[in-house]
């Protein structure tokens, strides 16, 4: 099974062999799910039947919305961050989301009389009321700690001698374990914690998907906006500076829309797993194409759909909304390994 997946994922073979077995195991696979959809035929009806069911409910609707925009900004931004070997930034920036939300949830245990005695009345029930403010709401509190923690990320990356993978995996461990022990001594591990670590579609309230949408049409709109020079900045960063680009700024803004989407997908995907939304599109799409526009809207097809397809297994099966998605990405993305073995 390794020596298989160790061939499934590397170069294309030159020779017939390896296209004659990719081809031979893409026929078996399609075989063996066409003889499962005949057999089970009535069930997958009924299936189909009760997802549209699910569609009338509201918290459905509000996933579904929310989902497909975070999935169509990971996808873009996911092309750009692979291509430069820079994709674990988005699994670093969830921890560091997981830490940020695990204080935010702590701050609703403080209370006036917690406090200290020193303080005036008016100015501790003031502090009180603010941490209450971001307990009730954690989503504005999480996007401002983990865009400065991309900033931090970015500057330890160019003017340190901790670079790349190092300054992510510092900062993203020592955010992660901060949530740990934050979490630990407060609440501890609840339901609303596992909602964050793993994700619900249940966890999204009215304001929060008000609030995502607009930072997600936000992202796809900078992102379109400046294309052009994010292509630049991924494939020849020395020659965009020799030319007069500021590298620097869009590698800042691809950083804070990077933050951005790992920030709105939280609460639906959860911590571990948003990440996967970014790297999963993009790696699938290179499989078959190679041109960066194909590449671009292949990533963003490819993601939409694997999203709204893990979105109605959870509901069907109930399994965790992110565990599902990443299931889905994962068949999607060896069946394009498979085929781009047969083209090759």
């Amino acid at each position: 099974m390794g020596r298989f997946l160790e061939s499934l994922l590397a170069a294309p073979a030159k020779g017939q062999r390896g296209r004659r077995a990719a081809a031979i195991t893409l026929a078996a696979l399609i075989v063996i799910v066409a003889l499962l959809v005949a057999f089970n035929f009535p069930a997958l009806a009924a299936a189909v039947q009760e997802a549209g069911l699910y569609l009338q409910y509201r918290f459905i609707q509000r996933a579904l919305i929310v989902g497909v925009l975070v999935s169509l900004c990971a996808a873009l931004l996911g092309v750009t961050l692979v291509l430069k070997r820079y994709s674990m930034i988005g699994d670093g920036l969830s921890h560091v989301g997981f830490g940020a939300l695990s204080i935010a949830a702590s701050l609703g245990f403080v209370t006036a009389q917690s406090l200290p005695d020193f303080l005036p009345q008016g100015l501790r029930e003031s502090i009180a009321g603010l941490c209450g403010a971001i307990s009730a709401s954690p989503l504005p509190f999480t996007l401002v700690v983990v865009i400065a923690l991309a900033f931090l990320i970015l500057r330890l990356n160019e003017g340190s001698s901790i670079r790349g993978d190092a300054a992510i995996a510092l900062l993203s461990t020592g955010a992660l374990a901060v949530g740990v022990l934050v979490t630990s001594l407060t609440s501890g591990m609840n339901v609303d914690v596992m909602n964050y670590m793993f994700g619900s579609i249940l966890a999204m309230s009215s304001a929060d998907v008000i609030l995502s949408v607009s930072l997600s049409v936000v992202v796809l709109v900078l992102f379109v906006l400046f294309c052009n020079r994010i292509f630049a900045v991924t494939f020849d960063e020395p020659f965009a500076r020799a030319t007069g680009t500021p590298a620097g700024l869009y590698n800042m803004l691809i950083a804070i829309l990077t933050a951005v989407t790992i920030v709105i997908g939280m609460r639906m995907m959860g911590t571990m797993l948003i990440s996967s939304l970014i790297i999963f599109p993009a790696l699938t799409s290179m499989r078959l194409f190679s041109r960066f526009r194909h590449v671009l809207v292949s990533s963003a097809v490819i993601s939409v759909v694997c999203f709204v397809i893990g979105i109605m297994l959870s509901c069907l099966y109930s399994i965790p909304a992110g565990a599902g998605i990443v299931l889905v990405n994962l068949c999607a993305f060896l069946i394009f390994s498979l085929v781009g073995r047969i083209r090759s």
